[in-house]
């Protein structure tokens, strides 16, 4: 008798509601290829996980579904007080280039110096 294959992992499913600015800054990562957004979760997530984003930003009730991979992982009780959570990059695609192009335009004149989640 073999071994059974490993389960597949599922792609998680996360609603984001960023309504302030200060907060889209903080979780914004505009040097990840394609953008990406950390997202504050104690959910255990693994490099390169998929993960299916339902995204609503400022005023509007649209929710853009992105689907991203994690590329950052912020532990519990990392260093420095930081948020627990997961970076994740878009993925090149329409929703993807989408979603970071309004983040950008939102973003724009923002001072560059405050601390984010990730840097």
């Amino acid at each position: 008798m073999g071994e059974a294959p490993a389960p597949a992992h599922r792609p998680g499913a996360i609603r984001l509601n960023i309504r302030d600015k200060a907060i889209l800054y903080a979780a914004y990562m505009p040097w990840v290829q394609g953008g990406g957004l950390f997202i504050p979760t104690a959910r255990v997530y693994r490099l390169g996980d998929d993960i299916v984003m339902l995204i609503s930003l400022m005023d509007d009730p649209a929710q853009i579904p992105v689907v991203g991979n994690v590329v950052w992982i912020t532990p519990a009780a990392a260093s420095g007080n930081r948020v627990q959570g997961v970076g994740v990059q878009f993925r090149e695609d329409e929703n993807g280039t989408q979603v970071r192009a309004r983040i950008e335009q939102l973003l724009a004149g923002q001072q560059v110096s405050r601390p984010t989640h990730t840097l």
